[in-house]
């Protein structure tokens, strides 16, 4: 790699600043440095990662190689023992403080995002067999006594060396990389052919062309976003794919949606403080606060309320944020149902007892936090 991977990751970590998290660092650094390949990228990445998860750990007085180095040896104890490191040391270090007020810190949470993530695809539900046999080294989700296994699951678990960008199923637009936790609030929607629906806060996609897949690209999907440039990200997403059955439109979630028809189902994914992402991305431990929680519980609130009104009677809402918060998860969904007496419970698809609310809880998947509701329009 020419420089040591220390050096490589001390500088990624050196440009980490107020407006340019550890994330958007790495890729500006991969970018203006691509003869790394893609071993010494997925190295680079893995190490400045590693540094945030076990910051509480190093030494401040060293240099940052020293500390990356210091990290990385944490991270191969851990990995061979986790038991090694006790709850007390995760609860006070693996973490921000504010977090125990929001989420109970048990032992199995804390150890489980000191591990390293996992890397999930998702195959569309006709080339599943096609996609693990092309990729190789894919092993299927092993899902928790009370989420039944849904139908049509195409998730994978990809444990091989090789860039995913560069093969040909995902050039062809067979298979995606999205997280398996984001694939269960698809399924939670349990969209059907010729429905419509809408995905309020549709990002770059991702969960756009997992509802148009469980449609089998008919009927009507409306994806909108308030950032032009993620809608065209979108958009590219879903020429790949072969995904033509979306309209897109702006919205910034101020006001009803952008359009008249009524919905068979309304997904609103929220964006919300990612605390559910911490084992993928530690550096937002370090730089999410209790204010960014609270102010994001208002906007979540809103969206809800804006969403609801484009559900027809017998139509579903669908809640779904990637975090653990009360405030983010619970608290929304019980001033939903207060303010909202048009709406009742519906049972999430994803749930074996019938339960409209589920925390999908990250040692359970091997995969990021995810908190999902549902609710019926009913007059």
């Amino acid at each position: 790699m020419g420089q040591t991977l220390e050096n490589h990751a001390a500088l990624v970590i050196d440009g980490v600043r107020p407006g340019t998290p550890a994330d958007a660092a790495l890729r500006e650094y991969l970018v203006a440095n691509r003869t790394l390949g893609a071993v010494g990228k997925r190295s680079v990445s893995r190490a400045v990662f590693t540094y945030f998860r076990w910051i509480n750990w190093l030494d401040r007085g060293q240099s940052l190689q020293k500390k990356v180095l210091a990290a990385l040896g944490y991270q191969a104890r851990f990995n061979k023992d986790p038991a090694s490191v006790k709850l007390e040391a995760l609860a006070s270090r693996a973490v921000p403080t504010w977090l125990a007020g929001e989420t109970e810190l048990k032992l199995p949470y804390l150890r489980q995002i000191q591990r390293e993530p996992a890397l999930w695809i998702r195959a569309k539900a006709s080339a599943l067999e096609k996609t693990a046999a092309e990729l190789g080294r894919c092993e299927g989700p092993v899902l928790p006594p009370h989420i039944p296994v849904p139908k049509h699951l195409s998730a994978l678990r990809y444990t091989g060396p090789d860039d995913l960008h560069k093969a040909a199923g995902f050039q062809t637009g067979s298979f995606e990389i999205q997280d398996l936790a984001s694939q269960l609030v698809g399924h939670a929607c349990a969209p059907r052919a010729g429905e419509t629906w809408w995905d309020a806060c549709a990002g770059e996609g991702g969960k756009s062309l997992h509802l148009s897949d469980l449609m089998g690209n008919k009927g009507m999907l409306w994806t909108t976003d308030r950032s032009v440039r993620r809608l065209s990200v979108l958009k590219k997403r879903a020429a790949r794919a072969g995904m033509f059955n979306y309209r897109t439109a702006v919205w910034t979630g101020a006001a009803s949606a952008p359009f008249k028809t009524p919905c068979d189902g309304v997904l609103v994914d929220a964006p919300c403080s990612g605390v559910g992402t911490w084992q993928r991305n530690p550096h937002a431990r370090w730089t999410t606060s209790i204010e960014d929680v609270r102010e994001l519980t208002a906007v979540q609130s809103a969206l809800l309320g804006h969403a609801a009104r484009s559900v027809k009677v017998g139509g579903r809402l669908v809640y779904a944020v990637c975090t653990l918060t009360r405030s983010e998860t619970t608290g929304v969904a019980e001033t939903f149902e207060a303010s909202h007496r048009d709406f009742e419970p519906a049972p999430l698809a994803i749930s074996k007892d019938g339960a409209h609310r589920m925390l999908l809880m990250p040692q359970e998947l091997d995969a990021n936090a995810m908190f999902v509701a549902s609710w019926k329009r009913v007059r």
